[in-house]
């Protein structure tokens, strides 16, 4: 007789994510979202996590532009554009990760 295996679903650990803010356009010709930091920055280096329609993804920012020049962040109310790896929508949340 073959043995049953039992498999023990784990939880994944809650992680703690803070709303920054929101896409308002994608160009999916280049794969860039542009991004509006509604509640908070948004800076190079953070990761995201986009949510929304059939977005739900996690997201490094490696690049932030205004205006076509690369900064190193968005301030409060601003918008720029970002490559993302997958298709967003206008209206989409964008949670920064914490730790």
């Amino acid at each position: 007789m073959a043995e049953e295996k039992k498999t023990v679903k784990k939880e994944a650990p809650k992680r703690k994510e803070t709303e920054v803010g929101e896409a308002t356009h994608y160009f999916g010709h280049i794969g860039v979202a542009v991004v509006k930091a509604t509640k908070g920055p948004i800076k190079k280096g953070d990761k995201l996590h986009f949510v929304g329609g059939s977005a739900d993804f996690d997201q490094t920012v490696d690049s932030l532009q205004v205006e076509h020049k690369d900064v190193d962040q968005l301030a409060k109310g601003k918008e720029g554009g970002m490559k993302v790896s997958e298709k967003v929508h206008e209206g989409n949340k964008i949670f920064r990760i914490e730790g």
